[in-house]
């Protein structure tokens, strides 16, 4: 044999020898020297959650500042790690059950049926009898020194406003591919979790990790960790989500919901739904999670009425004082589309259109753009195949394929908001763009990403393009001022300081068996103001309301108490 190769030879069993030594040398002092040591140890900390390797990146609301108060004061904690507490058992080590047993539920809430359950198990040191327990109540446990009761500390995800903006927080889990890690599973905390995620390894670490391979702790691995600051305006979300309430509990809906935009610039100010839940609970209904916001289409009704009249005014081919003449319901082939109402009225104006929310009316403007202008309206608008780009996971494109077939009566219906469906965002979005000179913006609910390692990323406005003309963008603005002087609950509502565009829909929901329910309604009221320079972009609706027909009597009111709300809190000078 040459040498070089014995050489190698001599060398490698030496390393195996030095391993093979070392190994035994630890196996030693392991079962003999301290091995009660690491057995009394074992028992205490059997598959032990290392909660400090569990950290995540926070997201924040902003608040609007205070008299005095600078920007660097405005982040509110929405999503944050708080310190909490795993109480075991070691049935083995544990004293007199029912004793130990009144000890515990005296300090906090257990289960005596479990309990027992667990305390009778045999060969497992490590039995979770309630979890996610505070300092405090951890304290008072600790204090009472009771044999083979042990507290874990760890980390976990908590939401300080419970279910606030719940829907757009989102929530983490565990991944069934990964069942030891937490990740986003919903909302924010989904889109975002390369951003927010701090680890890599596993969130368990075992004894025998740290003795042979001495790990005591796991990196974050992650290059682009940071923290995310929302556009949410907690007080905001707050008025919001209680006006939501309200609309809840009078009207007994299946779902309801709303938001708030700035339109000069697409962000999201306030966003909810409802049901909703706590990111912070244990169990979630599944139907839940699900954000009709941005996840669920529908059909809108006679909100889409502005965005026809805007096309309509934008091809000149209509102006407010346009006349026809509306004989209640309009003939197209076989089918007879009717007012809501089933009466006719005459001659009437463009304006009154919008007023009295004439079906017919609708279908003359999409009868002078045409089919085919008016499609592409409605394309630039956002309302057909393409998605807003909120940063929101699930977000749906619009329903529309019913155009494709070329049929006037699919454009007629569409014109008035029936026919083809959109998602609240979309909606939201397309008429901001009225409140913005007829530009369309990107909506968004992140303000900034503030890195770890890297500079701060802002997000920036985007213009996706410019809808309609400016001009007519500001004459469908006066429509909708008058629609509100006028004619929405009779101009009760109408605020004597402030100019409001705004208006209504109800829209017939449709039944899968074919065609439309006769009782079951979606309603929408979407608005926007100072009118003069709209600062705020409000919508809401609400599927299924009991015991009313009209938009007008379930949201006008929560519509007008936003209003106000918002017009005192950021202080808007009159424009009237």
């Amino acid at each position: 044999m040459p040498k070089n190769k014995l050489s190698r030879l001599r060398v490698l069993s030496l390393v195996f020898l030095l391993v093979g030594g070392i190994f035994a040398v630890k196996l030693f002092f392991l079962q003999l020297v301290n091995g009660e040591e690491y057995r009394a140890k074992a028992d205490g900390q059997y598959a032990k959650p290392r909660g400090e390797t569990f950290t995540r990146g926070t997201i924040y609301f902003t608040a609007r500042p205070t008299s005095g108060e600078s920007a660097g004061n405005r982040r509110v904690s929405a999503a944050a790690l708080k310190d909490v507490y795993t109480l075991v058992i070691n049935p083995a080590k544990l004293g007199d059950h029912d004793e130990t047993y009144d000890a515990l539920t005296a300090i906090t809430p257990i289960g005596y049926a479990d309990f027992s359950l667990r305390a009778e198990k045999v060969g497992d040191p490590h039995e979770e009898i309630a979890t996610r327990l505070t300092a405090e109540t951890a304290a008072a446990v600790r204090a009472l020194k009771l044999p083979g009761v042990e507290l874990i500390e760890e980390k976990a995800r908590f939401y300080p406003g419970g279910t606030l903006a719940a829907h757009l927080l989102g929530f983490v889990g565990y991944d069934e591919g990964a069942p030891s890690e937490l990740s986003g599973r919903y909302g924010l905390e989904k889109y975002y979790d390369d951003v927010l995620t701090r680890q890599d390894g596993p969130r368990f670490s075992s004894l025998l990790h740290q003795i042979f391979l001495g790990e005591s702790e796991t990196s974050s691995g992650n290059e682009e960790a940071g923290d995310i600051v929302t556009t949410i305006e907690p007080t905001v979300e707050r008025a919001l989500e209680d006006e939501l309430s309200t609309i809840s509990e009078l009207w007994r809906p299946a779902v309801t919901g709303g938001i708030i935009m700035d339109p000069r610039t697409g962000e999201i100010i306030a966003m909810g739904a409802l049901p909703n839940f706590d990111p912070g609970g244990k169990k979630f209904n599944i139907e839940h999670l699900t954000n009709p916001l941005v996840e669920r289409v529908y059909e809108m009704g006679s909100i889409m009425k502005p965005l026809t009249m805007s096309a309509g005014l934008d091809a000149k081919v209509v102006t407010p004082e346009t006349t026809y003449y509306d004989r209640g319901s309009v003939i197209l082939g076989d089918r007879e589309i009717w007012n809501y109402d089933r009466r006719g009225r005459g001659v009437v104006s463009m304006q009154e259109v919008l007023n009295q929310s004439l079906n017919t009316g609708a279908i003359y403007v999409m009868q002078q753009l045409g089919k085919d202008r008016l499609k592409k309206y409605f394309q630039d608008f956002g309302l057909l195949s393409e998605k807003t780009g909120i940063d929101l996971p699930g977000e749906l494109n619009g329903l529309s394929g019913n155009l494709d077939n070329g049929r006037e009566v699919e454009y007629a219906t569409a014109s008035f908001g029936q026919g083809i469906a959109v998602t609240p965002i979309a909606v939201t979005t397309a008429l901001s763009a009225l409140a913005n000179g007829g530009r369309l913006m990107r909506p968004f609910v992140v303000r900034e990403i503030d890195y770890e390692e890297k500079a701060t990323v802002e997000t920036k406005p985007l213009l996706r393009r410019q809808a309609v003309s400016e001009a007519a963008a500001s004459t469908t603005t006066k429509m909708l001022v008058q629609v509100v002087d006028k004619s929405i609950l009779s101009g009760r509502e109408r605020l004597a300081h402030y100019q409001v565009a705004a208006k209504t829909g109800t829209a017939q929901i449709r039944n899968p068996a074919g065609g439309y329910y006769t009782d079951r309604y979606l309603h929408s009221f979407f608005g926007y103001f100072p009118a003069s320079n709209p600062r705020f972009s409000v919508f809401l609706y609400t599927v299924e309301p009991q015991g009313a027909q009209y938009a007008s009597e379930t949201l006008a009111k929560p519509f007008f108490n936003l209003a106000k709300f918002l017009l005192n809190y950021y202080q808007i000078p009159p424009d009237r």
